[in-house]
Order: C-alpha cells, then structure tokens, then sequence
C-alpha cells in the first residue's frame, strides 16, 4: 500500500481538537517541524501533548504554545521555552514532568503493549506521588503507566512508500518508540525512496506502524544551544 500523502496539510488535515498527540524529537533535533506546522495552520485546540520538550519560542512546539493550542503537556525538560514558562505560571497549561528514561520506556510500554512497569526513578520524590510502590527483593519501586496517543508525528531521515523508516544519527531519539504507541502514525521524511531501496538491516520503524509519509521541505535545522571553547586558552 502507497502510503505517501502530498503534502503535510493534507496529513494532519483530520486530526481533532483535544487528541493527545506524540511528537518526536530532541529539543530542536529530529522533530516533525514541517507537520507541526501543518498543524499550527489548522487552528486546532485543548490539544495533550507529549514529547521530551517544548523546544524554543517561536519554532517547532514553540509554535504551537504561541498559537494557544496545547491544554496539557507530558515532557522531561521545558527549560528552553518562555511562553511555555508563563502558560504554566498562570496556570493556563497543565504540566507533567517526567525523568527522562521513564518517559521514553512509558511510552515503549504503550507500543509493546505493557500496561505499567516498576522503576526506582523518582522514589520519595514528587514523581512518586500519588502512585503505588512496591518492594522488589530489597528494593523500592514506583508504578509508571504506559502511554498511548491518539496520533504520533515522527520525523524520519529517509523512508519508502510503505512506510519503512531510516533514521539518522541523534535525530533517531524518541521517532522510533512514538512511532509504535499512537493510533494512528504520520512519518515525515526528508528523503523518499521507493520500496526495496532500504537496506531492510538499517530499517528502524518497519511500515506496520506508519498510516501516512509526508516529504518534508525546507529544512531549517537551528541549532538550540552552542558551546563554543573560548578562542583563547582552550576552557568552555
């Protein structure tokens, strides 16, 4: 089956105010920033998203934040986002932290059908809160429930007609995990091939978990944050 649709509007075209959505990515690093842009144009709203952060203001989430789209937001780091620090302090978005590693296996839980997991991260802490702990041999663990999506929004560096998807490098990230864990899966891509041109070894999404593939276009690729070594006496 031809999964390719033409363009990114037409991708996102039926997706419903309040869905809880998956967007893969690393602050600004591999994420679906020509979907999310789609998105932006619909005007939807009261949307839960989840992904491991907001990115910058004026790019990516960012957007999204500043177009008043987002109810509720499921992430691990936030630090990078103004608007996204204001809607929270005038409690005009709902805010989830979690530590990194438990958002990432939460939501391969929620594609590997696991409905919960014991972890020690974040025992006797906030994290902990109001979630059941159970001792393990002589240890202590928390609770964590998996996560599901209505609708996940991945990027991709190549993929082919059937949806298989390659990823490259760091951009790799959350795409793959979110990939399998939503209803319904949009990969975005920055190269199309056809089917048969992937080496089937490099395949990381394999075409079950993908409805629809998008071409990407005009990639900015900022980058959030640099360290520079100081011209002179080689310190950071």
């Amino acid at each position: 089956m031809d999964k390719v649709v033409l363009s990114a509007d037409a991708a996102v075209a039926d997706i419903a105010s309040g869905s809880t959505i998956m967007l893969g990515g690393f602050g600004l690093c591999g994420i679906p920033e020509n979907l999310i842009a789609a998105l932006v144009k619909r005007r939807i709203t009261g949307l839960h998203t989840i992904s491991n952060n907001m990115g910058v203001d004026g790019f990516g989430m960012g957007l999204m934040l500043e177009a008043g789209m987002i109810a509720s937001h499921i992430g691990s780091y936030v630090g990078e986002n103004r608007r996204l620090e204001q809607l929270v302090l005038k409690s005009e978005l709902d805010l989830t932290l979690i530590p990194q590693g438990t958002l990432a296996e939460r939501i391969r839980a929620g594609g590997a059908g696991i409905p919960a997991f014991y972890v020690p991260t974040g025992l006797g802490t906030v994290v902990a809160e109001g979630k059941e702990t159970r001792q393990i041999g002589e240890r202590m663990y928390v609770l964590e429930q998996a996560l599901h999506a209505d609708v996940a929004l991945i990027k991709a560096w190549k993929g082919d007609r059937l949806g298989n998807l390659v990823y490259r490098k760091t951009t790799r990230n959350f795409n793959p995990v979110m990939a399998t864990a939503a209803k319904l899966t949009i990969a975005e891509v920055e190269e199309l091939v056809e089917p048969g041109e992937l080496d089937p070894d490099h395949i990381v999404t394999p075409g079950i978990y993908v409805k629809r593939v998008v071409v990407g276009a005009a990639y900015r690729k900022p980058i959030e944050s640099e360290f520079i070594r100081a011209q002179m006496g080689g310190a950071t």
